[in-house]
């Protein structure tokens, strides 16, 4: 479901809610407004915190809603199976009255989409920095057996200094998910559904453009494609039609990123080109070893940076996690030469 984000709008976006209460949640304002979804802010009395609740927008017809009602559900159920700092956390979700709605976390900032679209361009670290948390996330997702499917500057949330929310698990595939009436529940995981398409043709992988199976390595090209726009300032495939695009995406390979600007550091470039191979097998296995892969690069850059006594982006500044990370990623780097130079130590005596 192409549904708003649980994000907070401008008070010139922002209108009056059409309801006032749903579940022990009351509404205080609407946020932002889809052809599908809707998203309030809300405040739970028993916690005492805001929210954010979506649901269907209500001009939707009865029969809108029945169609989008499991897919709707299954976003729930899909995100409900996951915890971590860089997906948005789901609170609850219900059906009231014939209307089902989720209460999510209440995230304040901007869609990368709205941030790339606006000419915003990150310096490589920083892109290094973000993807390499949204893999982190991927990997936390598909150990769960959860599938985003729709990984996009879209459904990537930015908060605070920079930092990344995964969200809108709308068409995800998870273990809990209700199948479709006329599939196959423990089928493969298709590019239609229901006569549309599953996925946004710019960032779909070759075997979603080309209607093949898929499995958590289609979230890697999709993130790949992610970087590669992130990176360059632009997309790696234009079309001016959709059909025309899918038979780029499944067979035309797009040019590296550090040919298209020198100034893009090769190693990432790399991992993108990585990522983003037109076969499965060629791209990295899991999310945890593209992320393992940024991670060398950005602990390559820390030192480099503390050897020329240059300050660490804000970006990296205030994240625990990076910290900690890091700290193991050197860890082993030390060990690894102790035990090279253990080695040659060894050598020497021998001979």
């Amino acid at each position: 479901m192409s549904a708003p984000s649980p994000a907070l709008n401008t008070p010139d976006t922002a209108a009056a809610p059409a309801v006032t209460r749903i579940g022990r949640f009351y509404i205080s304002r609407e946020l932002s407004r889809g052809s599908i979804g809707c998203v309030y802010l809300g405040h739970d009395p028993v916690i005492g915190r805001d929210i954010a609740i979506k649901t269907f927008n209500p001009r939707l017809t009865a029969a809108e809603r029945h169609r989008y009602e499991q897919q709707f559900i299954n976003e729930a159920r899909a995100a409900g199976l996951l915890s971590h700092p860089h997906i948005v956390t789901v609170y609850d979700a219900s059906v009231e009255g014939g209307m089902p709605w989720i209460a999510l976390e209440y995230l304040q900032g901007r869609e990368l989409s709205k941030l790339l679209d606006g000419g915003h361009r990150y310096l490589p670290e920083e892109v290094a920095a973000i993807v390499w948390k949204i893999a982190d996330a991927l990997d936390h997702a598909h150990r769960r057996g959860v599938i985003h499917r729709d990984v996009k500057p879209a459904n990537i949330f930015m908060i605070r200094d920079d930092q990344p929310k995964l969200v809108d698990f709308g068409i995800a595939r998870s273990p809990n998910r209700i199948p479709e009436k006329s599939a196959d529940p423990q089928g493969p995981v298709t590019l239609v559904t229901g006569n549309r398409l599953v996925g946004t043709p710019n960032y779909m992988s070759p075997e979603q453009a080309s209607g093949k199976p898929v499995d958590a390595r289609t979230d890697i090209y999709s993130l790949g494609a992610v970087m590669y726009e992130m990176l360059t300032g632009r997309k790696p495939f234009t079309a001016d039609s959709a059909d025309k695009l899918l038979q780029q995406i499944a067979c035309k390979a797009p040019a590296a990123p550090h040919e298209i600007d020198s100034k893009i550091p090769p190693a990432l470039s790399q991992i993108v080109m990585t990522a983003m191979s037109k076969r499965p097998e060629k791209r990295y296995e899991t999310a945890e070893k593209m992320a393992l892969d940024i991670r060398r690069y950005l602990v390559r850059q820390r030192r480099a940076r503390r050897r020329m006594k240059i300050p660490v982006p804000a970006l990296e500044q205030h994240d625990p996690q990076a910290v900690q990370q890091e700290r193991g990623a050197l860890f082993w780097i030390s060990c690894l030469s102790l035990a090279a130079a253990a080695g040659i130590a060894a050598l020497a005596v021998l001979r």
